[in-house]
């Protein structure tokens, strides 16, 4: 058995953004760090999550684009072949570049170890690795962090074992575009998922077990669904599938839902019904460590477990699964288990963008979360058909919506569909921490012409008419 490696201020298990945020944190202060990673260093986010979906994403827009150059008089809306392979072969090339340039040769410059196996607790506590290229060790350290993320979720269908359905990860795979693809699933991945693969010519049905972005106001459901409509994706809602077989070259699915069973044919089957914690295998239970319902670890305010020299950072923990969430957390924990900082963090103003087009994006509370807090409230909800910048675009499909504290008006929610959602919320993640009111949102500065300027309008019409305002009037 190799010799065992001992002497380490922080040993790692996972190689994501909460893992190498806590990493470089620990070198900056003089620590000695090791990593365990038993699959392709970078975790989810740059190798099947953020990094490949977003330019995919950004090739079916740009595809899109070109379809719908006839909104503007004088252009003429031109069709863009797709060749599929390559797109994919593109991707995977942007992966590994960023995969090089952001985790491996990052590791490599700060000088700690990587070491490729898959690790399990033992009394001390400590880790035994089953070396990936055969034999074990033993890491010994102060303090370890687990940052193993999360994997797709499926839920128990009959039948679906069999048939050879997609996951968000395998869907990025494909050498072939489907013909037809069901999409089980209305969250993020799935609406992501089912409009990428529509504007690069799948005909897509998406089924979804109540609405689509049902954690988002039903306004702005009911608006992704009118654009997804439009743009020729079927959407089944209070849907779900209830059973699939293999139907020659394709895949049968039963969908129940309020008109009853129909059967609904297609070449591949996508679900993407959400994600788990990864700790099975783990050996927690013999160091102490608590999981809960959904197999998460259980931490508390400062990222700590039961065990006082084991922490948790990530989608492991069941904190919501982004990565700018995991990079903060794994920081956290460096200071925390080697500094006993006991910082914590203020999830309040946390922002969430779904990439569509128009995009998905909020921060802070929705009305129902407020009512069921008991929190008086008023609401304004403003179309994109009197946002200037939506109109010189040609595209006035979307909203904005604030919700506002009602005695004091002070913003406590935000919600939005439009292009550049994730831009404009940034600046409404701003205001919600800053306290501000809509009225002070209202006397803001905003360059005109911009989709940001829709916060202005809208904090505006509490008090106003915004109809019957010029269009660049204060």
């Amino acid at each position: 058995m190799p010799q065992a490696h001992t002497g380490y201020d922080l040993a790692i298990i996972g190689s994501g953004g909460g893992a190498f945020a806590a990493a470089i944190a620990a070198c900056n202060k003089g620590r000695r760090v090791v990593m365990v990673e038993r699959g392709t260093v970078g975790g989810t986010c740059v190798n099947v999550g953020c990094v490949p979906s977003k330019a995919l994403l950004a090739a079916a827009e740009a595809r899109r684009a070109a379809q719908a150059a006839g909104r503007f008089p004088g252009l003429a809306p031109a069709t863009v072949p797709v060749d599929f392979p390559a797109l994919i072969g593109g991707k995977d090339a942007l992966v590994e570049q960023l995969r090089a340039q952001k985790y491996t040769d990052l590791a490599a410059g700060y000088g700690w170890q990587i070491v490729h196996g898959t690790a399990t607790f033992t009394d001390g506590p400590a880790l035994q690795v089953a070396l990936n290229d055969g034999g074990t060790t033993t890491i010994e350290a102060a303090h370890y962090l687990i940052a193993t993320g999360s994997t797709p979720w499926t839920p128990p269908i009959d039948g679906l074992d069999e048939v050879g359905y997609l996951t968000s990860t395998t869907a990025m795979e494909l050498d072939q575009l489907p013909e037809h693809l069901l999409v089980l699933g209305g969250g993020y991945v799935g609406l992501e998922q089912a409009q990428l693969f529509a504007r690069l010519g799948s005909r897509v049905t998406l089924a979804v077990r109540s609405r689509p972005a049902s954690q988002e106001e039903p306004e702005i459901s009911a608006g992704i669904e009118a654009v997804f409509a439009d743009e020729g994706i079927t959407v089944h809602t209070r849907t779900q599938v209830s059973a699939a077989r293999r139907d020659g070259d394709g895949i049968l699915a039963t969908l129940t839902g309020p008109g009853g069973e129909q059967q609904v044919r297609a070449g591949h089957l996508l679900v993407a019904t959400g994600r788990r914690p990864v700790t099975d295998g783990l050996g927690l239970e013999r160091v102490g460590v608590k999981t809960g319902d959904r197999g998460e670890v259980v931490v508390d305010e400062y990222l700590g477990t039961d065990n006082p020299r084991i922490w948790a950072a990530g989608a492991v923990t069941g904190h919501p699964d982004f990565v700018y969430v995991a990079a903060a957390q794994g920081t956290l924990v460096a200071d925390n288990a080697l500094e006993g900082a006991e910082r914590t963090l203020d999830y309040t103003a946390l922002p969430k963008v779904t990439f569509t087009s128009p995009a998905i994006a909020s921060v802070g509370m929705t009305e129902a979360q407020l009512a069921e807090a008991g929190i008086a409230c008023q609401c304004r909800t403003l179309p994109l058909e009197y946002v200037p910048r939506a109109l010189a675009n040609r595209d006035t499909r979307g909203l904005v919506k604030l919700i506002a504290e009602r005695d004091s008006g002070k913003l406590l929610g935000a919600h939005v569909l439009a292009d550049a959602a994730g831009d404009i919320i940034t600046a409404a993640t701003y205001a919600i921490t800053a306290g501000l009111t809509v009225d002070q949102l209202a006397h803001t500065w905003h360059p005109y012409l911009t989709m940001a300027e829709a916060l202005k309008l809208t904090a505006q019409t509490f008090t106003s008419d915004v109809a019957k305002l010029s269009c660049c009037a204060g």
